[in-house]
């Protein structure tokens, strides 16, 4: 260990597949441990050549034991996000790859460099479609733990979304922050690229085949009906009076 991560200074911006090539092939250089984050993660810097980028390497050794998640499974489900967010072609999560670091496998995502003062409840006015894709992905992979702090505001105006570790549950388990928009109906555009998402997720198409690799039989067959049951009424659900829908602390 090298202490307590600060934050990094910063990096020249560079473009999406540069960061994921240097996750997955860049020299890993520990910095220091995340001191908030629930699970064991650090702050790496991954450089190759004359290029960098800081990255949070989350080790499956450093997971926390939860009732109701597989043990050593949550570093699977933050990288199958990225991928249904990428395949969705919303952008939504950092760049992030599978890869052994210092403390074994594990995922690298890129560091978003942010405020951690501007997240949901202050920037959502003026993000409203930002977040109507953020809050669709949530509800397609069952997320736990949406967090207002889990929404990061980049220095380009870019909203990500971080933190997918308990997702993808065969459970209905979704909590999140974001139901302002209970009972609109789905932009057309949005419901175009969950429809292009289900056929992505074919025993034959790569991500279908990519996500049977990370999550379970049963995950992916769940994951399957709520993308049905989504595109199928059109609308964004209510929260369920049945069950807790909200995280807490709700940043």
């Amino acid at each position: 260990m090298t202490g307590t991560a600060g934050e990094p200074e910063a990096t020249r911006a560079i473009d999406f597949a540069t960061a994921l090539r240097l996750l997955a092939e860049g020299e890993v250089e520990e910095v220091g441990i995340i001191p908030w984050s629930s699970n064991y993660a650090l702050l790496a810097r991954l450089h190759c050549d004359d290029e960098s980028v800081y990255a949070v390497y989350k080790p499956r050794r450093g997971e926390r034991p939860l009732w109701d998640f597989p043990a050593g499974t949550l570093y699977l489900r933050e990288y199958a996000a990225f991928l249904v967010s990428e395949s969705l072609g919303w952008r939504l999560v950092p760049p992030t790859v599978l890869r052994k670091g210092p403390h074994g496998p594990g995922t690298l995502q890129v560091y978003i460099d942010a405020d951690p003062e501007q997240h949901y409840f202050n920037v959502q006015p003026r993000h409203g479609d930002d977040f109507r894709r953020v809050a669709l992905f949530d509800i397609v992979i069952n997320n736990a733990d949406r967090k207002a702090g889990h929404c990061l505001l980049d220095g380009q105006d870019h909203i990500w979304s971080i933190d997918h570790g308990i997702c993808f549950h065969v459970e209905a388990k979704l909590r999140t922050v974001i139901w302002d928009f209970a009972g609109e109906p789905i932009p057309p555009t949005l419901l175009a690229d969950l429809e292009r998402l289900s056929a992505q997720l074919a025993p034959s198409e790569a991500l279908g085949e990519n996500l049977r690799q990370l999550l379970s039989r049963g995950e992916v067959s769940a994951l399957r009906r709520r993308l049905e049951e989504l595109i199928e009424s059109a609308e964004f659900p209510y929260p369920d009076p049945n069950r807790r829908n909200h995280p807490w602390p709700p940043i």
